[in-house]
């Protein structure tokens, strides 16, 4: 199966927002993305603003051509915009809102109730909806209660072991995703993949719909350039050679 493709923008709002400009403008790069092949774009709005803000959600919605995946800490302000808007796919993270980056999944048995009522509001609006996890079988287990469409695998441990023992590292996530499923869960992934570890995840991952990536691959266009860097994700994301 052709594991999809979604383009995170927010390190491009990052450089736009320390002007107080439009450059780069957020829109074309999207624009961009899509033509260079990427088969989504990712936003994570944070309470501060400082990446991808508000206010660049409909602009996103209403002109991009393939799925729009917002991600975020489902509070009040965070709800209200995702209802509004209606992307393809809201994705929850518990993040809080000093975190410089995602850092860990949702304890889906500890926050069932809450994540139960949350996940109902956007699948009532016709919002496919996503939930980040570690891991670990037991919460990808909760995750099936709490409604959720589909997981979203939490893969800094991953990268973060690949270097050193990929066999050992790719373990955990295989086993989650065989539950995943086995409990009838669509499987997306992300964090810290790169094109030096995402072509063995995406082998040894069954039923991968989707990844997610944006630092790596905003870094590895300020030299190889954005077409060409798309196009070599493209490459590792929809190899099914074995690894």
């Amino acid at each position: 199966m052709t594991t999809h493709l979604s383009v995170n923008l927010n390190k491009v709002a990052l450089v736009r927002n320390s002007r107080g400009h439009n450059q780069p403008n957020l829109l074309q790069v999207a624009l961009d993305c899509e033509r260079f092949g990427a088969q989504g774009i990712t936003v994570h709005p944070r309470p501060d603003q400082r990446h991808v803000r508000y206010d660049d959600l409909a602009i996103l919605k209403e002109n991009i051509a393939t799925e729009l995946n917002i991600e975020g800490n489902p509070t009040p302000d965070f709800i209200e915009v995702v209802l509004a808007v209606k992307p393809a796919q809201v994705t929850l993270v518990p993040d809080a809102p000093e975190a410089l980056t995602s850092n860990a999944g949702w304890d889906t048995i500890k926050h069932a109730d809450f994540l139960k009522e949350v996940i109902a509001k956007f699948k009532a609006a016709g919002i496919r909806t996503s939930i980040f996890v570690d891991p670990i079988i037991d919460m990808v287990e909760g995750a099936k209660a709490t409604g959720t469409d589909r997981i979203e695998l939490y893969t800094e441990a991953y990268a973060s072991q690949f270097s050193e023992d990929k066999e050992a590292a790719i373990a955990p996530y295989y086993a989650a995703a065989v539950a995943a499923e086995k409990c009838g869960l669509g499987l997306n992934a992300g964090h810290d993949l790169n094109l030096d570890n995402l072509r063995f995840f995406q082998q040894r991952i069954p039923q991968l719909l989707e990844v997610s990536i944006g630092h790596a691959l905003i870094c590895d266009a300020l030299y190889l350039g954005l077409e060409t860097t798309i196009k070599r994700y493209l490459t590792e994301s929809h190899s099914k050679d074995p690894a």
